[in-house]
């Protein structure tokens, strides 16, 4: 069993920066891959990026790549997502999530979400 925290959320402006973080309970955090998702309001959950377990393989959605950054940290049991040149569109609701695999990569666990908001 796996249980996820997310913090870092909170109110930025266009262009500005936000990291989130996602610490994980659990001595198994470094067999797992992580990743990130978000969800807009009215629209469904969709994925922003992975990570696998050593931290050396690394996936974008195209929407995000370029400006954000997910890293992880397995002596801190936490994962994180540097987001950079936030944009109005990045207001989402972010989830981080463990996998077995790292491709495909399909959540076991999920954490509870922190919300995002970048203002025009």
């Amino acid at each position: 069993q796996v249980q996820l925290v997310e913090s870092g959320g909170g109110l930025v402006q266009a262009g500005g920066s936000l990291r989130l973080s996602c610490a994980a309970s659990g001595r198994t955090f470094s067999s797992y891959a992580m990743g990130w998702f978000r969800q807009a309001p009215g629209k469904e959950r969709e994925f922003v990026a992975r990570i696998s377990w050593s931290g050396s393989r690394t996936y974008y959605a195209d929407s995000v790549k370029g400006r954000f950054t997910i890293s992880r940290d397995n002596a801190k049991n936490t994962v994180y997502l540097q987001m950079n040149s936030l944009k109005p569109e990045d207001t989402a609701v972010y989830y981080c999530s463990a996998a077995i695999t790292y491709f495909p990569f399909s959540p076991s666990y999920w954490g509870q979400g922190t919300q995002v908001t970048v203002s025009s």
